[in-house]
């Protein structure tokens, strides 16, 4: 158990931990559990996945074929107890990670019963049927940075800061952060389940096309070589990679598996200091890197309310899990952008989309 322990440290992402186990992981279709599904078939998981069909079209689910990298992919929504306890059941899972969610702050306002019904009680879902499965060892609940009571202060929020949240939203991952915290306490430690929460920073990548996130809205613009209608330029936030998180991920499962005790916590994922910027310097870059036409101009109507400050103390994952980010939001944003140009040039966005994840792997294995 010891050497595994200084293996995993050492090595950071272990293929040979994830070979051949059972992982369940709800959300699959989403943006980010796209990704996670195709890396942890690349690892060599038996991935079963739970979630609603697509939330956009296109996906990244479709484009990139990710239901062929699957063992089983059911879709059946969070909110049916019924149907999602069977699944977890036929998975026969050792590793459930949750990324199941209404992941949208501005729905949440047009739908706060639905935001929190999946959000809060589908938590309270997940972890009953984890709780009834024998198999079940770990459990992974990705909540969002957002979870955090936010006064605009500049300081970065630390993993035991105050739950919070002026929006549907965010109140619902805090509160998805404090169900988790009681099930851990009240039944869970005490049958030998970890469970852990992530609050990742602001993910941007290839294949995301939800409604009202500035990576998305800004392909769209540049597609149809109109300017990008940006509605708080000046707003700071933790950009990242998605990849980015979903290493941490990855390494996190990997040690409550081997060490639960330690690392049944909740843990913030983000990017370096540096990388913690105005929505402003985002599209800057990405205009520049799509073509000399692209632009932006601030939109200036009225829109719900949302933080206008950001930032994520990562001190805890990078000490205790020896997790580091790999790419500068400079790197990251050209990505994505070269992700979005081969997906508009027809390109095979299965081989493309894994081949990305090749090549952070390998960079993150050198940096780690």
């Amino acid at each position: 158990m010891e050497w595994r322990l200084g293996a995993v440290e050492n090595m950071g992402i272990d293929t040979s931990f994830w070979k051949g186990r059972n992982v369940l992981l709800t959300g699959h279709t989403g943006f980010k559990g796209s990704w996670l599904s195709l890396w942890l078939n690349l690892l060599g998981a038996n991935v079963t996945g739970y979630a609603l069909k697509p939330p956009t079209t296109p996906s990244l689910f479709e484009t990139a074929n990710v239901e062929k990298s699957l063992k089983s992919s059911i879709q059946g929504d969070i909110c049916d107890v019924a149907a999602l306890s069977r699944a977890v059941q036929s998975a026969n899972p050792a590793i459930i990670i949750h990324m199941a969610a209404q992941s949208l702050v501005r729905e949440s306002y047009t739908d706060p019963v639905e935001t929190y019904s999946t959000n809060v009680m589908g938590t309270v879902h997940l972890l009953e049927a984890a709780r009834n499965t024998p198999s079940v060892k770990t459990v992974l609940n990705v909540t969002s940075d957002k979870c955090y009571e936010n006064h605009d202060c500049p300081s970065a929020f630390q993993e035991n800061d105050p739950m919070g949240g002026n929006d549907p939203y965010s109140s619902s991952k805090g509160c998805s952060e404090l169900v988790s915290r009681a099930y851990r306490r009240s039944f869970l430690q005490d049958s030998g389940v970890a469970l852990a929460t992530a609050r990742a920073g602001n993910v941007i990548g290839g294949g995301d096309w939800a409604k009202d996130r500035i990576v998305p809205d800004a392909i769209r613009a540049f597609i149809k070589n109109k300017p990008l209608l940006v509605r708080n330029p000046h707003a700071i936030r933790p950009w990242q990679h998605v990849l980015e998180p979903l290493s941490g991920y990855l390494m996190l499962c990997q040690q409550l598996v081997i060490n639960p005790g330690s690392f049944s916590d909740a843990w913030n994922f983000g990017p370096d200091e540096h990388d913690t910027q105005p929505v402003s310097a985002l599209v800057d870059i990405m205009s520049r890197k799509w073509d000399d036409n692209a632009g932006w101009h601030h939109d200036k109507q009225s829109h719900p309310s949302e933080a206008p400050f950001l930032k994520l103390d990562c001190t805890k994952s990078r000490t205790m899990l020896k997790w580091n980010p790999v790419w500068d939001l400079e790197t990251s944003l050209e990505q994505t952008v070269e992700w979005f140009k081969a997906w508009h040039t027809k390109k095979d966005m299965h081989a493309y989309t894994l081949q990305q994840i090749i090549t952070y792997q390998r960079e993150h294995l050198k940096k780690q």
